[in-house]
């Protein structure tokens, strides 16, 4: 990032869910590790289903002092299900990760696939729970297993320094390759001036982020 414009604050946000894809055993684990070892604040947005899978790993995410929202219970699209299925999903995710994680994640919510984040439906039935979609400014479509560790590394630091102050970043906690760009995002955005942050140091925080298929 060599005459880049300084970030300033920085987000990285991974959402913790069970993979759609290949990937090693673990990887949240060592994703949680390494970003103590790097000394790097972070938040998550945690499945519930996934976090009754791995409920001592979920517990570490909040122990470790990163910021915790939902990510739904199913991870399904959000604007499939109906009225009662929107209550009962987001509902069963707080309960999970109440008795779980042993926090309250409102007023984060993340929409999976960000489907739903722009549904007046979906979004008032999340304001009655108490909840707000968070969307992100920085995607390097880390899911996708064509993707090297380079190019993640590359679109997350060239996205953040073009965003400027605030930038939320979407990562997942699954993939390979996200645990193996992870320590050049860190160093090359604090090279650059960024302070890595939560989301709840943030001004202002995105409703909606680009989409993908999935």
């Amino acid at each position: 990032m060599n005459g880049a414009t300084p970030a300033g604050r920085v987000a990285l946000t991974f959402d913790a869910e069970h993979p759609d894809r290949p990937t090693s055993t673990g990887a949240a684990e060592r994703l949680l590790e390494l970003l103590d070892r790097l000394a790097v604040p972070a938040s998550f947005f945690v499945q519930g289903r996934w976090a009754e899978a791995y409920p001592a790993t979920a517990r570490r995410i909040a122990q470790a002092g990163h910021a915790v929202g939902s990510h739904s219970f199913y991870h399904a699209r959000m604007a499939l299900l109906s009225d009662v299925g929107l209550d009962v999903d987001v509902g069963e995710a707080e309960r999970v990760l109440r008795e779980i994680v042993g926090v309250d994640p409102r007023p984060w919510f993340r929409c999976p696939f960000g489907e739903g984040e722009d549904d007046v439906r979906v979004l008032a039935a999340l304001d009655r729970l108490g909840y707000a979609n968070v969307g992100w400014d920085v995607m390097a479509e880390d899911w996708d297993p064509r993707r090297t560790p380079e190019q993640v590394e590359a679109d997350v630091t060239a996205g953040a320094a073009a965003h400027g102050d605030g930038a939320v970043v979407l990562l997942h906690a699954w993939p390979d390759r996200t645990l193996a760009a992870v320590p050049g995002i860190v160093l090359r955005l604090r090279d650059a001036g960024a302070n890595l942050v939560r989301i709840d140091a943030l001004d202002r925080l995105p409703t909606t982020g680009p989409r993908w298929l999935a």
